[in-house]
């Protein structure tokens, strides 16, 4: 998803805020570990909160003005690559600098998913993985994300599962060959709704998956986290102990800012290990809302609000 361009005026006042938020609040915080950030297993450990932000990995501007808004930086920062795309170690070395690993959401676009798995791609793998390795920090990838829908050329009716799963395990072999072990597997499945597919026919197997991701946003006033979230974490949790991510998520204005509070507490009462914010204004009907915080200043409030709760 890409946003359109933003006015240099615009660009020039936010970039005060970024320069503001690298040199004094919020103060950047102690690297993350290459442990999990948080333990499914644990209902006292601390919940992150990462963001996606649209420029996203060209700049990391953005990524400052979003933690002076909120007041912290985030511990997940994601970016979308499409296929052929090379890992952009620079965008992660910023993100490791402030405290946060970086999320890489590879879409194969234009791409068989048939040929990645026969290995006809095996140089792009193998030069990916290098990269990756030689960063030397913990990241996370997910692949094909959201395949239980039918939005995308790997998904549902478009891909059969059995290639999927195919591809799926091919490049998490290719990397391993290489000796690239600072990766967590992200599985990103959207949430349940009529016409997707099982999220069980797309599972690539326990070896081969390290956390689950959940996308799902609050696009209505009726949304609630159980409406949204239950039955897919739930069909999860019956494939897998993995620990489970929202990885991309965020309440418009037609559910409203209260709706904020209730992401917050439904993902630490199911004991996720966090949520990553789609920071971006979209303005294209009920399902492409302006996710974006920073224009609604009750949402950011709200969003800072449940940000603060999670420490007490």
């Amino acid at each position: 998803m890409r946003a359109q361009r933003i006015p240099a005026s615009v660009i020039a006042a936010v970039l005060i805020l970024a320069i503001a938020a690298c040199s004094s609040s919020p103060k950047p915080a102690a690297p993350v570990t290459r442990a999990p950030p948080a333990s499914a297993d644990d209902p006292s450990s601390s919940m992150v909160v990462g963001v996606y932000e649209p420029y996203a990995p060209g700049s990391y501007w953005q990524i400052g003005a979003f933690a002076a808004a909120v007041g912290q930086w985030p511990k997940i920062v994601s970016y979308y690559g499409n296929w052929g795309m090379p890992f952009q170690s620079v965008f992660a070395e910023q993100a490791w600098g402030h405290g946060g690993e970086t999320l890489v959401q590879i879409h194969p676009r234009a791409v068989s998913l048939g040929a990645i798995a026969s290995g006809q791609y095996d140089n792009y793998l193998r030069a990916y993985a290098s990269a990756v390795r030689n960063f030397g920090h913990q990241i996370i990838i997910s692949f094909g994300q959201e395949m239980n829908g039918d939005w995308y050329q790997w998904g549902t009716g478009r891909t059969a599962p059995a290639t999927f799963i195919a591809a799926w395990r091919h490049i998490v072999d290719i990397f391993r060959v290489d000796g690239t072990r600072n990766v967590t597997w992200l599985w990103d499945v959207n949430c349940s709704f009529p016409h997707s597919s099982p999220i069980s026919q797309w599972w690539p197997g326990a070896s081969y998956v390290s956390w689950v991701g959940v996308d799902c946003y609050y696009a209505h006033s009726s949304d609630t986290f159980d409406s949204l979230f239950g039955s897919t974490i739930d069909d999860a949790r019956h494939i897998t102990s993995d620990p489970i991510l929202i990885a991309e998520t965020a309440a418009g204005p037609v559910a409203g800012p209260s709706k904020i509070a209730d992401l917050f507490n439904g993902a630490r009462n199911d004991h996720v290990l966090g949520i990553v914010w789609f920071d971006q204004a979209q303005n294209d009907g009920i399902s492409h809302q302006n996710w974006r915080l920073e224009d609604r200043p009750t949402a950011l409030a709200a969003f800072r609000q449940a940000l603060a709760a999670l420490t007490n």
